[in-house]
């Protein structure tokens, strides 16, 4: 049985029962018409040639509410461009193919960078933020949701959910982070399960009552792909470059709104995606790397809030975290145990010490250069800059488009 508790100070909206997407797709079909919503998807050229992108297409023909789907395309010539402008075009909302590696977009980034815009870091923060800044430019626009592009169990019922708390007019959330269960003959998620929730717990433990660490600590899946905002929010967000972009966001959602207007809802009982390598020859690769960006992200937002960490400090991070860790591999052993799951013990520890080399990796980093990469402005501050430049990117897009 699903349950239903309501124990932090995130609104968590549970799948309670198998309600028919038709029905909710109505509901949002009807809000459609005064709220128009956009699903941001971004994607590498790559995917379309993969099984999870095709799945995603076939899915969404059956989507009939959205004002507008955007796909965020990377490293793709004109010729993979056009193929995937009319492969996108058998959709019936309104497709639009941000195309980065035109250039279009290329002249409009240089000029950015030469505003001292830092934009210099390639990758998907960049990708959506220019994405996000051209769904922005049309002010009619009450929402947007995005998520990845490698789902390989992807159903049409994900983005229903996810923007459903967010547009409609009888609740009053502003953002809604998705969560789900990343599990098939065994569990999946180590950095979430393994290093992200065991060090955020290991924060309470050492700082005692934080109301921004609670925070954090109440999401399901904080490291998940999915999420929603409307249009109000999103011009407001700073978007970090690297792989700390979901710790980054959460720390900007929280500063803008209330936690009261933030919700997490369950888009999907299982969530299967392609699994990044976790080898400890490798640290600036795979999931090593991911965890040492999310360390940094999670220490600088900390910072700013006016933590003080010392050498003391970082210390006992460590041991304490190593301490969290341990129990959180107990905990998931007797949860594979009672589920029938394939569990191995011996490569979950291994995991804990590659993500503790990370944290050492990401506090040498810290220290180092407590700044780091800056995040990418707010949308109101490009607005602020130059006037001009979101009617300028619209106009780039739809002429790439034409």
């Amino acid at each position: 049985m699903p349950d239903f508790c309501q124990n932090g100070v995130i609104t968590t909206l549970q799948k309670l029962r198998e309600r028919p997407v038709e029905e909710i797709e109505r509901e949002l079909k009807a809000i459609a018409r005064k709220r128009k919503m956009v699903l941001l998807l971004p994607a590498l050229v790559t995917e379309f040639d993969g099984t999870a992108m095709p799945r995603i297409i076939e899915e969404l023909k059956g989507v009939d509410y959205l004002d507008r789907i955007v796909l965020s395309l990377d490293r793709a010539d004109e010729r993979q461009f056009r193929r995937i402008r009319k492969i996108m075009s058998v959709l019936p909302a309104e497709v639009r193919v941000v195309w980065h590696d035109g250039p279009r977009l290329r002249k409009l980034l240089k000029e950015l960078m030469a505003a001292e815009f830092n934009l210099e870091n390639a990758g998907k923060g960049r990708s959506v933020w220019m994405s996000l800044g051209y769904i922005l430019s049309d002010q009619d626009i009450y929402a947007v949701a995005l998520h990845d592009c490698d789902i390989v169990n992807y159903k049409r019922e994900l983005v229903a959910r996810l923007i459903y708390p967010v547009v409609h007019p009888a609740v009053n959330f502003e953002f809604s982070k998705g969560y789900y269960a990343r599990v098939t003959d065994r569990l999946f998620g180590r950095v979430t399960r393994l290093y992200y929730t065991p060090l955020v717990r290991t924060l309470q433990r050492i700082l005692g009552y934080n109301a921004f660490i609670e925070y954090l600590n109440n999401f399901r899946y904080a490291l998940s792909g999915e999420f929603a905002f409307d249009a109000g929010l999103a011009r407001g967000i700073r978007i970090s470059p690297t792989w700390g972009l979901e710790v980054s966001l959460l720390s900007e959602v929280y500063q803008k709104t209330s936690v009261n207007r933030i919700c997490q809802v369950e888009i999907i009982e299982t969530y299967e995606h392609k699994h990044q390598i976790l080898e400890k020859s490798k640290p600036t690769e795979g999931l090593i790397r991911m965890a040492t960006e999310i360390g940094k992200a999670l220490f600088r937002v900390l910072s700013q809030d006016g933590l003080v960490m010392s050498d003391a400090f970082f210390r006992t991070l460590l041991t304490t975290y190593i301490q969290e860790s341990r129990t959180a591999i107990e905990k998931y052993h007797a949860l594979a145990l009672l589920n029938g799951l394939i569990y191995d013990r011996h490569e979950e520890i291994e995991a804990v010490e590659a993500f503790v080399s990370a944290m050492k990796l990401a506090i040498d980093e810290f220290v180092a250069d407590p700044v780091g990469i800056p995040m990418m402005a707010a949308w109101v501050r490009v607005e602020a800059a130059i006037q001009d430049f979101s009617e300028r990117l619209k106009e780039a897009v739809e002429e790439d488009n034409r």
